[in-house]
């Protein structure tokens, strides 16, 4: 519980952040399964149009500092090598 003011905003500014970071984390995620099912399935084409949507909102995540700048590269990576396996 919030004893003063600044304690006060401090808790509201966290809850509206995590929130927003609970958001981008979960999208990320889901477009990360899409793109693993995709592939699953065989179907190279449903793959590289879930992969082309994946990447850029893993880069977001990594700018909005929802998750590390290395730790979006490797998820890129390893996404696009799994779909290039289907070529």
């Amino acid at each position: 519980m919030a004893n003063h003011k600044s304690a006060a905003k401090r808790n509201r500014q966290n809850a509206i952040r995590n929130a927003r970071n609970t958001h981008l984390r979960s999208t990320m995620r889901t477009l990360v399964k899409q793109v693993r099912e995709a592939v699953a399935a065989g179907d190279q084409a449903v793959a590289q149009a879930a992969l082309t949507k994946a990447i850029p909102y893993i880069d977001k995540t990594a700018t909005k500092g929802v998750i590390h700048k290395a730790s979006a590269s490797r998820k890129i990576s390893r996404l696009t090598k799994l779909v290039n396996t289907l070529a």
